[in-house]
């Protein structure tokens, strides 16, 4: 059962740990790296990290790709925080960990939290290795975040989604890619518990209501950040053609193989994309 005291010390107990480690004076941004955003740590000089074993209630992450690391790091004289390794409920955690270090960094003064993720695609004219703006999400198979005691220190108990990702950013996203020359599609992230990928017919269903691109994660962390009040701005990498639309049996051999191949565009997307926040 969530016992909300016990939670707010943990992120407490988080935070302390971590400002006893980072200075994060000026630091209102948070990159989450998803597969294929992993060598964005070399575009960047790293001021300090922490692996997530060290960190006071942070879980561990079972996924290939997912090195673990909080990231203290630079980009151009502005200090950003990268979270190498996500949570995921597939694992088995409950949603109260996999966005526990939402609560945290938001504690410690993230504003702005920029997700990113592997995901399957669905729009007309997708291709392995392209890249998604999330305009919106569909969240109706994913168990709320927010159930159980509201954290009133956080948000309210109700919270409006109809501008969980900024507008703004979207925007300067797009725009940023037009520069870069880098092809972007906008659409509706899906999410999906897992870890199994999704069924034809799911897939189908998923089409029909309106998505562009499925996966399992992202949700549960933008409906706890716009519950913090973040600016949230997500970018799914297509790393495969989601099931029935696909020509073959998927595997997550493929989906690795193909967020490397994106790795390149999507990490210069990100770069250039925080040097204009």
């Amino acid at each position: 059962m969530f016992d909300k005291e016990s939670y707010l010390a943990s992120i407490n107990e988080a935070c302390s740990y971590i400002s006893s480690r980072f200075d994060m004076t000026g630091t209102d941004t948070c990159i989450v790296l998803g597969s294929g955003l992993g060598p964005f740590t070399d575009l960047v000089k790293c001021v300090n990290k922490i692996s997530y074993a060290d960190i006071p209630g942070f879980p561990t992450t079972t996924v290939i790709g997912h090195s673990g690391e909080l990231i203290l790091a630079d980009i151009e004289g502005k200090k950003v925080i990268l979270l190498s390794g996500r949570f995921h409920y597939y694992e088995g955690n409950d949603m109260s960990v996999c966005t526990f270090y939402v609560r945290v960094l938001s504690k410690l003064g993230i504003k702005n939290l920029i997700l990113t993720n592997a995901a399957g695609g669905m729009l007309d004219g997708m291709e392995p290795s392209d890249l998604m703006v999330v305009t919106d999400h569909i969240s109706l198979f994913c168990e709320s975040p927010l159930r159980g005691p509201n954290l009133d220190e956080f948000g309210a108990r109700f919270i409006d989604q109809s501008f969980v990702y900024d507008k703004d950013r979207i925007a300067l996203l797009k725009a940023t890619a037009e520069k870069l020359g880098i092809k972007l599609h906008e659409g509706v992230y899906c999410y999906t518990k897992g870890p199994q990928y999704e069924t034809p017919a799911e897939i189908r269903l998923i089409k029909n209501l309106g998505g562009g691109a499925v996966g399992m994660s992202t949700v549960p962390e933008a409906i706890v950040a716009s519950h913090c009040g973040m600016k949230v701005t997500a970018v799914s990498c297509i790393t495969n053609l989601a099931a029935g639309i696909s020509k073959t049996a998927l595997n997550h051999e493929e989906v690795l193989a193909n967020a490397a191949k994106a790795s390149t565009n999507s990490c210069k997307l990100v770069y250039e994309f925080i040097k204009q926040l």
